[in-house]
């Protein structure tokens, strides 16, 4: 997995953690853990009756043991997107 994060470094990337939280920001690096850094991020909080609020955490580090999908974005689309239009159920735990 991490030969692939090798790509993604100093690009946008969504990782949604295992208690099904969504973060966005700048990989800046991981470890053979797949701890991840994250530089200019906020957290995106989904709810069916507001639209996305987006958190801002600034740098922030996210345990391997946590990540459930990591994944590029397109930061072109992703800045037309009115987050305060869109709505969504909040994403559950993975349960195992």
């Amino acid at each position: 997995m991490s030969s692939g994060l090798e790509s993604y470094i100093n690009n946008t990337v969504s990782i949604i953690t295992a208690d099904g939280r969504n973060f966005v920001g700048t990989l800046k690096g991981f470890d053979q853990t797949i701890n991840v850094i994250l530089d200019e991020s906020h957290e995106r909080v989904f709810s069916t009756t507001n639209g996305i609020e987006q958190v801002v955490l600034g740098l922030h580090i996210i345990r391997g043991d946590n990540i459930a999908v990591i994944g590029q974005i397109d930061d072109t689309i992703d800045s037309r997107l009115d987050f305060s239009t869109i709505r969504g159920e909040p994403l559950g735990p993975v349960v195992h």
